[in-house]
């Protein structure tokens, strides 16, 4: 169940930030991932530090979006951090929730062992593949810093886009249309957090769609972030398991 966040009040500063916020998630975030992807590809050709540099710029966007909303937090009349996810589960996790929650770490076990076992075999291309489009290939750590910084963009991936995406965005869609259900409201996240990731192709908008479906059931099945937050978190960090041996090498700077 989400929580209304009627304690926006009347039409005021709280309400006009909520909704830029919200707009700029579902407009202007896919716009400003493809712009910012564009670079770092640009960059990778001529330059050795262009993923450090991305990891960097996706931290302080994230951080800074979060930042925006505890600002309407601060200035909003009897809202809380509760209201947008951030809780302790008020209610027993209903069998969907449970289930989904089981089927998302027998896949990551099972998806990690997968690749795992293709590239220990010499089944390069094979692997490769299982991980996802060239752009998402891209973005995966090479050396021992990049797994580092890696390491922060997983975790603030799991935190703050889940605080933007399944709580802040949800508890304004819920405080302008009240009585909406919760199979629309796992619907929108869905198809919100897809569109977000549209640098990553048809292909990569599906996919991120599925899984914003699945954390947005998560978060209605349990009434909190903190599930959807961990499986988020776990699912970026399998990266980290991955052999290097299977990524293809970065473009040699010119």
């Amino acid at each position: 169940m989400i929580p209304d966040i009627a304690g926006l009040g009347a039409f005021g500063p709280a309400v006009v930030a909520a909704l830029l916020i919200a707009g700029y998630l579902v407009v202007g975030e896919p716009w400003a991932g493809a712009v910012l992807h564009r670079r770092f590809e640009a960059a990778l050709e001529r330059d050795r530090s262009a993923r450090l540099w991305l990891y960097r710029r996706l931290l302080v966007l994230e951080w800074g979006l979060v930042a925006l909303v505890a600002g309407v937090v601060v200035v909003a009349p009897d809202v809380t951090w509760g209201q947008l996810g951030l809780r302790w589960p008020d209610q027993a996790p209903g069998v969907l929730a449970v289930a989904l929650g089981v089927a998302v770490l027998a896949f990551l076990v099972l998806s990690t062992g997968v690749v795992r076992t293709s590239a220990r075999r010499g089944s390069q291309d094979a692997a490769g593949g299982a991980l996802g489009s060239s752009a998402v290939v891209a973005l995966i750590p090479r050396t021992t810093v990049e797994r580092r910084w890696f390491g922060f963009v997983a975790v603030t991936a799991g935190w703050c886009e889940e605080i933007l995406y399944r709580g802040f965005f949800l508890a304004v869609v819920v405080a302008i249309v009240p009585n909406v259900s919760d199979p629309v409201l796992v619907l929108t996240t869905a198809v919100a957090f897809g569109i977000a990731h549209a640098y990553q192709g048809v292909a990569g908008v599906i996919t991120t769609g599925v899984l914003g479906a699945i954390l947005g059931s998560l978060y209605v099945g349990t009434g909190t972030l903190l599930a959807p937050i961990l499986v988020h978190a776990a699912i970026d960090l399998r990266i980290l398991w991955l052999p290097r041996s299977i990524l293809p090498p970065d473009p040699v700077p010119g």
